[in-house]
């Protein structure tokens, strides 16, 4: 565990050029996801990381003031330094930087499709896990090249929360695909077995 600049995170490297960037759930922290990552991919290097805000003492990614409305001016800022986190480690750790791709559960998947709206040259894709769109005014960048899997929980409360991500970046041009599963919000093996063919 390491911090580079005031993200604590941790990193795994592997043996091929791909980097997993790993965006934790609210709650959780950089070892949560670190199981999933190697499942996804066990040739990947990990670089799992811990939201540098907390909420009643629980780790997020950024401020939210309910359930479903987001410190927007917070979210924007958060996201331009996970964008700025993810160079850095790249230098550090001689990560390939065209080959970081984003897996995100819950608020990792939301900051994760905000970095990729606001820089989308910080990830080759992102794997979208039960997403909302946090951001209120998203920005339009050309996403061709971009890959985007979108699995959201058919009995997921958020669900219609996340509904407009995939026409959003389809329009930008984005490559994306999206399953619905007969799911809450939790994640299942189903996710996991997509979510590796995908990768």
């Amino acid at each position: 565990m390491s911090t580079t600049p005031d993200w604590i995170h941790h990193y795994a490297p592997g043996p091929s050029k791909r980097t997993l960037l790993l965006l934790h759930g609210t709650g959780g922290n950089e070892e949560d996801l670190l199981p999933l990552g190697r499942e996804l991919d066990p040739q990947a290097g990990l670089l799992s990381v811990r939201g540098r805000s907390l909420e009643e003492g629980a780790p997020r990614f950024f401020r939210r003031f309910s359930a479903t409305k987001y410190d927007q001016a917070h979210l924007v800022s958060e996201a331009e330094a996970l964008a700025q986190f993810v160079q850095d480690a790249a230098q550090q750790y001689g990560l390939s930087a065209g080959e970081v791709y984003a897996v995100g559960y819950s608020n990792g998947a939301n900051i994760a499709l905000a970095t990729l709206l606001q820089h989308p040259d910080t990830f080759a894709g992102t794997v979208l896990l039960r997403p909302v769109q946090a951001l209120e005014k998203p920005p339009a960048p050309n996403l061709r090249g971009k890959r985007a899997l979108i699995l959201a929980g058919q009995r997921d409360p958020f669900a219609p929360f996340g509904q407009g991500i995939r026409p959003l970046l389809q329009e930008l041009g984005a490559d994306v695909t999206e399953q619905v599963l007969p799911a809450g919000h939790e994640l299942t093996q189903r996710d996991l077995e997509m979510a590796k063919n995908w990768l």
